[in-house]
């Protein structure tokens, strides 16, 4: 699966984005899928997972509350909506596919398709 991320850009403290993962060479239905972000000298970690069914969502300590992922499958996207963007949420954005009919899983290691990033900077 080849996976295409975009949305990203620079944008003031406050504001907001939305991400968007398409994929294309195999559907997403059914699979968890992942968005992760790493930050320059720092390690990818995660943003935010989604269960293949969509029903369950996990989102990392730093973005609950101002991120939400969603999925569309029928387009064999993904999206995060990203609100009240902080310097600090200043990273390339990942999209990623994890195993199918999975739960969500917040392990790195556990997907293994990868889009090529999309770069997302908040200017305080």
């Amino acid at each position: 699966v080849q996976l295409q991320a975009s949305g990203g850009g620079l944008v003031q403290a406050g504001g907001s984005l939305r991400l968007s993962c398409v994929a294309s060479g195999r559907t997403l239905r059914n699979y968890g899928l992942g968005w992760f972000r790493q930050a320059p000298g720092k390690e990818r970690e995660l943003v935010a997972v989604i269960s293949w069914s969509g029903d369950n969502k996990y989102y990392g300590n730093s973005v609950k509350g101002r991120f939400t992922i969603s999925r569309y499958d029928a387009k064999d996207t993904l999206y995060l909506q990203m609100n009240n963007l902080k310097p600090e949420d200043t990273a390339v954005y990942y999209c990623a596919v994890g195993d199918r009919w999975s739960a969500g899983s917040t392990v790195v290691e556990d997907y293994e398709d990868w889009g090529q990033g999309t770069q997302v900077t908040v200017s305080s």
